[in-house]
């Protein structure tokens, strides 16, 4: 397994706890937004047959309506959302088409299905998320590489607690009520969990038949 992100400390940690539990782990730091960066992890790799690309790389980016949000930091949503994955695509892709063989799973969101207020490059960067995957399913697929999108809801832990006390804040509600408001959308009324959504991507590789599809794992928030 090789692990990538710009903060090697963090992949460090999470390369001791895969080793730990008996897994093998390389780290390399990258930053997936820069087309100079992701080149020179492609060279890095070279001696690697990379047949699973999980592209999990994502930022929240502002809360605010859209006559607020500024340019810049639009663009910096698409840059780690969408740009960073067609960036690892286009590094690793073709090596698994001419062998004839590999994953890519793309780490989307519900909010590119459900359109969220005061969250439009977000649910925008997510939404074309699904479309690329559809179009790398169709021109990847022929050669036996599938291409997939795993949409998570929101997940339990220190990101949404940020929210959910901004918006009790905006608000003037408590954390709790900010909380039970949101998680109030979905069909289990509850968040999914980190272990939820590893487990998802396990599955995802074990389903042969699977491609160019978007998973909903967001506990019924985008249910009918």
């Amino acid at each position: 397994m090789v692990l990538v992100g710009r903060d090697r400390a963090r992949l460090d940690a999470t390369a001791m706890v895969i080793r730990d539990a008996g897994g093998s782990a390389v780290v390399a730091t990258c930053d997936v937004r820069d087309a100079t960066s992701v080149d020179k992890l492609g060279r890095q790799l070279e001696a690697h047959d990379v047949s699973i690309l999980i592209n999990n790389a994502g930022v929240a980016g502002p809360v605010a309506p859209l006559d607020d949000i500024e340019v810049a930091d639009w663009d910096d949503v698409f840059a780690a959302n969408v740009r960073s994955v067609f960036l690892m695509c286009k590094a690793f892709g073709p090596a698994m088409r001419y062998r004839g063989t590999g994953d890519i799973i793309n780490i989307g969101s519900v909010a590119g299905s459900r359109p969220l207020a005061r969250r439009s490059p977000y649910c925008a960067s997510k939404a074309a998320l699904c479309a690329l995957t559809d179009v790398l399913a169709h021109e990847l697929g022929p050669a036996g590489v599938r291409v997939n999108t795993l949409a998570p809801g929101p997940v339990a832990g220190e990101r949404m607690t940020r929210n959910f006390i901004a918006e009790s804040e905006r608000l003037g509600i408590t954390v709790a009520e900010a909380e039970a408001e949101y998680v109030g959308r979905s069909a289990s009324q509850r968040m999914v969990t980190q272990d939820e959504v590893a487990a998802a991507v396990v599955a995802m590789l074990s389903m042969t038949g699977l491609n160019g599809s978007l998973v909903d794992l967001s506990a019924g928030m985008i249910a009918r």
